[in-house]
């Protein structure tokens, strides 16, 4: 199968490509991103370990592996009006965080909104990259959160 798109065109800020390493246990790294999304004004609308999941399921034997389902309402209202509700389909902006090795968490995350405008879902307009770039700036805000 051939894809409609080159994925290797685009490099991380094309897709709001964020990572970042966090020293600590995984437990403590899990509520220390979602203090620090929820403080740069995301909610956490669904969360989940699929680790677990797959580790019961099917005995995956995986590492912590978590999903932090964030989401701004406001930026989502917009996002949905601009995208003729088709972005829901991304809903909610996930935080993904696994552990590398104990003690070493990835914390990762991509924006939907950059992702749903380079797929078509969302128009590549005015209204949208504004609505990419608020949104960018609240994930900034939660990156530098990390920091703290």
């Amino acid at each position: 199968m051939t894809l409609p798109i080159d994925p290797a065109q685009f490099d991380a800020e094309d897709i709001g490509e964020k990572e970042t390493t966090l020293e600590m246990d995984h437990e403590d790294a899990i509520e220390h991103v979602r203090e620090a999304f929820t403080d740069a004004g995301f909610g956490v609308a669904t969360e989940f370990s699929p680790s677990e999941m797959l580790n019961e399921k099917v005995d995956a034997d995986r590492d912590p592996y978590y999903v932090l389902g964030a989401c701004n309402p406001n930026m989502a209202d917009r996002a949905l009006d601009a995208s003729d509700k088709r972005i829901g389909g991304l809903f909610p902006c996930n935080v993904v965080v696994w552990q590398e090795a104990p003690g070493v968490q990835k914390v990762y995350h991509v924006s939907i909104m950059k992702i749903a405008r380079l797929t078509g879902m969302a128009p590549d307009d005015e209204t949208m990259a504004e609505i990419i770039g608020d949104t960018g700036e609240l994930v900034e805000d939660a990156w530098a959160n990390l920091d703290d």
